[in-house]
């Protein structure tokens, strides 16, 4: 199926406003959902509603929650999420962390115990767009662990992502670099299994350990696992999410004690610098973009139209999609119809919906 930008924010709008009666924060969740879907980040899309429903009616997610200050001091803040939407939550602490890194060119955010927090992306995108560099840590604490450490062959933290955004410079945009450490996020898992699709080779594993590409392995007993990104190389990021993001804001790593049915919370440690901090601000512009300029002249690879920066492929994304429509696939597309019947939207609206 193929829906606008605008159709599909006011379909999630409206299942969120049903199940948490909150307009304002539906809104703004809804439309961070859709923008992740027009940058090809479907995995954290709409996709996302059914399991925000389940923690909304479980009592895990809560609608009205905003970010509570815990620990001020100058250009170090630690917020509490109160496990509020992450979308929220997340601008909200940004926002902090931005004021004090415009008085002290420097500021560390320690956000902890925030609903599922989106698109890692959307939160160094922030800072970059007001000025700063951006450095993002952060870890996610689910019922069940997704994905296996290296060497080990079941489960024991989660997809814990790793961010970096710097600002754009006058001949480039933004350089945004934001990626799971796993091969592959669960989301993307979730959408090859609805789909009817096979996992990336080298993505999974089954429950003896064995490579596979059944993503069935990650939804129906025996569970597999992810694998992580590079080996070791991802393994080691991943804990960093786990140890810097959960255990320095006091959200904590992930842990067995920890697993809660319909819960998805995220910590995350957020580190933002002005390029200006030594005066250097114009050289570090001016370097930037020679050395992207060099890099992306390199002759593409047989089947490649040309070298991309991080950032580059969302942003064409987003205008083809924008231009053309979302694709959804029939079992999303179908979860979004039960859950949004579930939490009563109208009937009407949903034949609205469906007819589109």
């Amino acid at each position: 199926m193929i829906i606008s930008a605008t159709d599909l924010t006011a379909f999630a709008t409206a299942i969120l406003d049903h199940a948490g009666g909150n307009p304002d924060a539906a809104g703004r969740v809804a439309a961070r959902l859709v923008r992740a879907n027009l940058t090809g980040h479907d995995s954290h899309g709409v996709g996302m509603i059914p399991a925000y429903v389940e923690g909304i009616l479980a009592g895990e997610l809560r609608p009205a929650a905003v970010a509570e200050i815990v620990r001020d001091n100058g250009p170090f803040l630690l917020v509490d999420g109160g496990q509020g939407f992450g979308h929220v939550i997340a601008e909200q602490a940004m926002d902090m962390a931005i004021t004090r890194a415009r008085a002290s060119k420097f500021a560390v955010l320690s956000l902890r115990n925030s609903f599922h927090l989106g698109r890692l992306g959307d939160w160094g995108e922030m800072a970059a767009e007001a000025g700063f560099i951006c450095i993002i840590y952060a870890n996610v604490q689910t019922p069940k662990p997704l994905v296996a450490p290296f060497g080990g062959s079941d489960g024991r933290f989660v997809t814990n992502p790793y961010c970096t955004a710097i600002p754009a410079t006058s001949k480039n945009p933004m350089f945004l670099l934001d990626m799971a450490t796993s091969t592959i996020a669960k989301g993307k898992v979730r959408l090859a299994y609805l789909g009817g699709k096979p996992a990336p080779e080298g993505a999974l594993i089954d429950a003896q350990g064995n490579p596979t590409t059944d993503p069935a392995v990650m939804f129906e007993d025996p569970l597999g696992a992810l694998t992580t990104l590079g080996m070791h190389k991802g393994f080691g990021l991943a804990l960093l999410g786990d140890i810097l993001g959960g255990s320095f804001s006091g959200g904590g790593a992930y842990l067995p004690e920890r697993q809660v049915p319909s819960r998805i919370i995220n910590n995350m440690m957020a580190i933002l610098i002005d390029p200006d901090a030594f005066g250097m601000a114009d050289d570090f512009a001016a370097d930037m973009d020679r050395y992207t300029a060099w890099v992306k002249a390199s002759p593409p690879a047989p089947g490649v139209e040309a070298v991309q920066f991080p950032g580059d492929p969302e942003r064409r994304c987003a205008q083809e999609r924008q231009r053309d429509g979302i694709p959804v696939d029939q079992g999303t597309w179908a979860q979004l119809l039960d859950v949004a019947k579930a939490v009563g939207v109208p009937q009407d609206r949903l034949d609205v919906f469906a007819a589109g």
